[in-house]
Protein backbone atom coordinates (compact mmCIF):
# COMPACT_ATOMS: atom_id res chain seq x y z
CA UNK A 1 0.00 0.00 0.00
CA UNK A 2 0.99 3.46 -0.67
CA UNK A 3 0.55 6.65 1.44
CA UNK A 4 0.51 10.21 -0.21
CA UNK A 5 0.73 13.12 2.21
CA UNK A 6 -0.27 16.81 -0.28
CA UNK A 7 0.54 19.57 1.61
CA UNK A 8 -0.29 23.13 0.39
CA UNK A 9 2.82 25.72 1.35
CA UNK A 10 1.82 27.83 4.71
CA UNK A 11 1.06 31.09 4.59
CA UNK A 12 3.22 33.54 2.48
CA UNK A 13 3.79 37.61 2.67
CA UNK A 14 2.02 39.80 0.43
CA UNK A 15 3.80 42.69 2.28
CA UNK A 16 6.63 43.75 -0.35
CA UNK A 17 4.61 43.75 -4.09
CA UNK A 18 8.36 44.33 -5.66
CA UNK A 19 8.74 40.51 -4.96
CA UNK A 20 8.10 37.85 -7.77
CA UNK A 21 5.49 35.44 -6.93
CA UNK A 22 8.65 32.46 -7.05
CA UNK A 23 10.33 34.60 -4.59
CA UNK A 24 7.57 35.45 -1.50
CA UNK A 25 8.55 34.20 1.73
CA UNK A 26 6.05 32.72 4.77
CA UNK A 27 4.62 35.38 6.75
CA UNK A 28 4.50 34.54 10.69
CA UNK A 29 1.39 32.81 11.06
CA UNK A 30 3.23 30.67 7.75
CA UNK A 31 5.88 30.09 10.14
CA UNK A 32 3.59 29.10 13.43
CA UNK A 33 1.42 27.06 10.64
CA UNK A 34 4.23 24.93 9.56
CA UNK A 35 5.65 24.40 13.20
CA UNK A 36 1.70 23.11 13.74
CA UNK A 37 1.60 20.82 11.15
CA UNK A 38 5.13 19.84 11.17
CA UNK A 39 3.91 18.42 14.71
CA UNK A 40 1.18 16.67 12.97
CA UNK A 41 2.69 14.49 10.86
CA UNK A 42 4.77 13.66 13.09
CA UNK A 43 2.12 12.33 15.57
CA UNK A 44 -0.31 10.90 13.12
CA UNK A 45 1.99 10.09 9.74
CA UNK A 46 4.39 7.35 8.73
CA UNK A 47 7.39 9.38 8.13
CA UNK A 48 8.05 9.69 4.47
CA UNK A 49 10.26 7.87 2.35
CA UNK A 50 10.52 10.62 -0.05
CA UNK A 51 9.76 14.28 0.13
CA UNK A 52 9.10 16.51 -3.26
CA UNK A 53 9.37 20.03 -2.76
CA UNK A 54 8.68 22.69 -5.38
CA UNK A 55 11.59 25.11 -5.54
CA UNK A 56 9.71 28.73 -4.52
CA UNK A 57 10.71 29.94 -1.29
CA UNK A 58 7.30 29.60 0.26
CA UNK A 59 8.09 25.83 -0.11
CA UNK A 60 11.12 25.54 0.80
CA UNK A 61 10.34 27.71 3.76
CA UNK A 62 7.77 25.06 4.42
CA UNK A 63 9.93 22.07 4.16
CA UNK A 64 12.62 23.14 6.33
CA UNK A 65 10.17 24.20 9.01
CA UNK A 66 8.96 20.29 8.66
CA UNK A 67 12.19 18.86 8.83
CA UNK A 68 12.79 21.89 11.93
CA UNK A 69 10.42 19.06 13.93
CA UNK A 70 10.31 16.13 12.37
CA UNK A 71 13.15 13.20 12.48
CA UNK A 72 13.59 12.06 8.92
CA UNK A 73 16.14 10.46 7.25
CA UNK A 74 14.74 10.70 3.62
CA UNK A 75 15.43 11.58 0.12
CA UNK A 76 14.06 15.45 -0.43
CA UNK A 77 13.91 16.45 -4.13
CA UNK A 78 13.36 20.28 -4.73
CA UNK A 79 11.19 20.06 -8.32
CA UNK A 80 10.97 22.83 -10.68
CA UNK A 81 7.91 21.45 -11.85
CA UNK A 82 5.84 21.75 -8.98
CA UNK A 83 5.38 25.18 -9.59
CA UNK A 84 6.14 25.62 -13.01
CA UNK A 85 3.21 23.62 -13.23
CA UNK A 86 1.04 24.33 -10.43
CA UNK A 87 -1.79 25.51 -12.49
CA UNK A 88 -2.10 21.40 -13.44
CA UNK A 89 -2.71 18.59 -11.42
CA UNK A 90 0.62 16.42 -10.22
CA UNK A 91 -0.67 13.66 -10.89
CA UNK A 92 1.43 12.92 -14.03
CA UNK A 93 4.56 13.45 -11.71
CA UNK A 94 3.68 10.83 -9.64
CA UNK A 95 3.08 8.64 -11.55
CA UNK A 96 6.56 8.77 -13.42
CA UNK A 97 8.00 8.01 -10.18
CA UNK A 98 10.49 5.34 -10.22
CA UNK A 99 10.66 5.18 -6.38
CA UNK A 100 10.20 2.46 -4.18
CA UNK A 101 8.78 4.63 -1.50
CA UNK A 102 6.13 4.00 0.55
CA UNK A 103 5.23 7.26 1.90
CA UNK A 104 5.35 9.80 -0.08
CA UNK A 105 5.17 14.42 0.92
CA UNK A 106 4.48 16.43 -1.52
CA UNK A 107 4.74 20.00 -0.81
CA UNK A 108 3.15 22.32 -3.63
CA UNK A 109 0.97 25.07 -4.20
CA UNK A 110 -3.17 25.69 -5.03
CA UNK A 111 -4.64 24.92 -7.25
CA UNK A 112 -2.94 21.72 -8.61
CA UNK A 113 -2.62 20.27 -4.63
CA UNK A 114 -6.45 20.72 -4.74
CA UNK A 115 -7.03 19.39 -7.69
CA UNK A 116 -4.67 16.36 -6.88
CA UNK A 117 -6.34 15.40 -4.32
CA UNK A 118 -9.61 15.91 -6.16
CA UNK A 119 -8.66 13.63 -9.07
CA UNK A 120 -6.76 10.84 -6.62
CA UNK A 121 -10.52 10.25 -4.49
CA UNK A 122 -12.15 7.15 -5.31
CA UNK A 123 -13.61 6.30 -1.49
CA UNK A 124 -13.04 7.12 2.33
CA UNK A 125 -13.88 10.09 4.11
CA UNK A 126 -16.98 12.02 2.30
CA UNK A 127 -16.93 14.90 4.75
CA UNK A 128 -13.26 15.22 4.34
CA UNK A 129 -14.05 15.54 0.41
CA UNK A 130 -16.67 17.72 1.00
CA UNK A 131 -14.34 19.70 3.06
CA UNK A 132 -10.99 20.11 0.46
CA UNK A 133 -13.61 20.80 -2.68
CA UNK A 134 -15.05 23.28 -0.86
CA UNK A 135 -11.42 25.14 0.36
CA UNK A 136 -8.02 24.04 0.20
CA UNK A 137 -6.27 26.82 2.60
CA UNK A 138 -2.64 27.05 2.80
CA UNK A 139 -0.93 24.65 5.06
CA UNK A 140 -3.54 22.00 4.37
CA UNK A 141 -2.93 18.53 4.29
CA UNK A 142 -4.64 15.66 2.59
CA UNK A 143 -3.44 12.07 3.12
CA UNK A 144 -4.72 9.77 0.38
CA UNK A 145 -3.77 5.99 0.31
CA UNK A 146 -3.97 3.48 -2.62
CA UNK A 147 -3.85 -0.29 -2.94
CA UNK A 148 -0.86 -0.66 -5.09
CA UNK A 149 3.28 -1.34 -4.38
CA UNK A 150 4.90 1.48 -7.81
CA UNK A 151 3.70 4.68 -8.42
CA UNK A 152 3.58 4.07 -11.91
CA UNK A 153 0.12 2.29 -11.42
CA UNK A 154 -1.53 5.12 -9.77
CA UNK A 155 -4.50 6.00 -11.60
CA UNK A 156 -7.50 8.90 -10.95
CA UNK A 157 -9.91 7.77 -8.41
CA UNK A 158 -7.94 5.00 -6.65
CA UNK A 159 -7.41 7.08 -3.53
CA UNK A 160 -9.11 6.30 -0.30
CA UNK A 161 -9.20 10.07 1.57
CA UNK A 162 -7.84 9.00 5.01
CA UNK A 163 -7.98 12.70 6.30
CA UNK A 164 -7.77 16.57 5.27
CA UNK A 165 -6.67 18.77 8.10
CA UNK A 166 -6.85 22.22 7.89
CA UNK A 167 -4.04 24.29 10.20
CA UNK A 168 -6.97 26.41 11.84
CA UNK A 169 -8.88 22.92 13.14
CA UNK A 170 -5.39 22.00 14.58
CA UNK A 171 -4.15 25.71 16.29
CA UNK A 172 -8.26 26.14 17.64
CA UNK A 173 -7.65 23.06 18.97
CA UNK A 174 -4.80 23.92 21.29
CA UNK A 175 -5.87 27.33 22.23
Amino acid sequence: MLRLLLLRHAKSDWSNPALDDFDRPLNRRGEKVTEVMAEYINETCPPPDLILCSTSVRTRQTLKGLLDHIAVDTDIQLRGELYEDSEEDYLPLLQNLDSVAETVLLIGHNPATEDTASRLYGTGSQVAFADLSEKYPTGALTVLTFPISRWTDLREGSGTLERFIKPRDLMDATD
